[in-house]
């Protein structure tokens, strides 16, 4: 059995659809990723999956139990980490982990010792008695993961959570997530972040309301079957008119102070120096490029 099944679930706010009829399945025991932009619908499947929404069509069980029939059930084997940080800004991280183990009953002869192990993880004990509305974005993120894990939930729900945070924060927030993953919690994760995606065991590509795709980033990535190309230039804007205009051309995106392109076929090097004395040395160099999720992203969105 898997620990969370998507049937055809559909979910909208008045005109609008948020989710249209995806369907989806999380392995127990897997760090399970919905990749995708602002707006995709990641955080309405969250909160459905949480029982904090209702499907309009379709259904999601949890452990074999549905998301409208088995709320108390569900409730008591998920740990949920909204996108926004949602703890006690006046009270201190102790006060704030207390808080959340009595409201989820974690028995005081457990309680210590569990504090102590997620002090431990999230190196957090040094600033216990301070203010959580004191804290760094990336001690905020990691007292709100504490906080969902009190009660040791059996699967792991988290929206969003390296949102805003600095490039090493995230890098020890997913060092968490993997020991918790090792450890055999379940866990769904959504970012905007793509490269993120290669931090999880399988991920879902999300985007307006439905899945683009599904399967392991590695596989993802070996599914891109056009030749791509990191191209350096003077000016990238004019460059990507260039190529725009090329015919068998794929697809033309900037990254960063770079141009990815994809063709339909391989390209010589005496046509990549015909491109190069057409824009007049504006291209500067080119090189072959592994393609990244992001890379696979934008080219189902297309």
């Amino acid at each position: 059995m898997n620990d969370i099944e998507i049937i055809n679930f559909k979910k909208s706010y008045g005109d609008v659809n948020a989710v249209n009829g995806i369907n989806l399945q999380v392995k127990k025991g897997e760090l399970f990723g919905l990749i995708g932009p602002d707006g995709a619908g990641k955080t309405t499947l969250m909160r459905t999956i949480c029982t904090l929404l209702l499907p309009d069509a379709g259904s999601i069980q949890v452990k074999g139990m549905d998301v409208t029939q088995n709320i108390p059930g569900i409730r008591a084997l998920l740990g949920y980490m909204p996108q926004r940080f949602s703890l006690y800004q006046d009270l201190t991280v102790e006060q704030n982990l207390n808080f959340f183990a009595d409201l989820f009953q974690v028995p005081q002869s457990n309680r210590e010792s569990r504090l102590q192990q997620l002090f431990q993880f999230s190196k957090l004990e040094p600033f216990k008695k301070r203010a959580a509305g004191d804290l760094s974005g990336g001690m905020k993120q990691k007292l709100a993961l504490s906080c969902a894990l009190i009660h040791t939930p059996e699967i792991l729900v988290l929206d969003e959570p390296t949102f805003g945070v600095d490039p090493v924060s995230r890098q020890e927030f997913w060092e968490i997530l993997h020991s918790i993953r090792a450890e055999g919690t379940t866990i769904l994760v959504s970012t905007a972040y793509m490269d993120e995606a290669d931090l999880c065991d399988r991920v879902a590509l999300f985007f307006s309301g439905q899945i683009k795709a599904v399967d392991t980033p590695l596989a993802l990535r070996k599914n891109f079957k056009f030749p791509l190309y990191r191209l350096q230039g003077k000016n990238l804007r004019q460059l990507r008119d260039f190529f725009d205009q090329i015919s068998g051309i794929h697809t033309t995106q900037t990254f960063g102070d770079s141009l990815h392109v994809s063709f339909s076929g391989k390209q010589s090097e005496s046509q990549w120096q015909a491109w190069q004395k057409k824009t007049g040395g504006n291209l500067v160099s080119w090189q072959v490029q592994e393609p990244s999720i992001e890379d696979v992203f934008l080219d189902l969105i297309k």
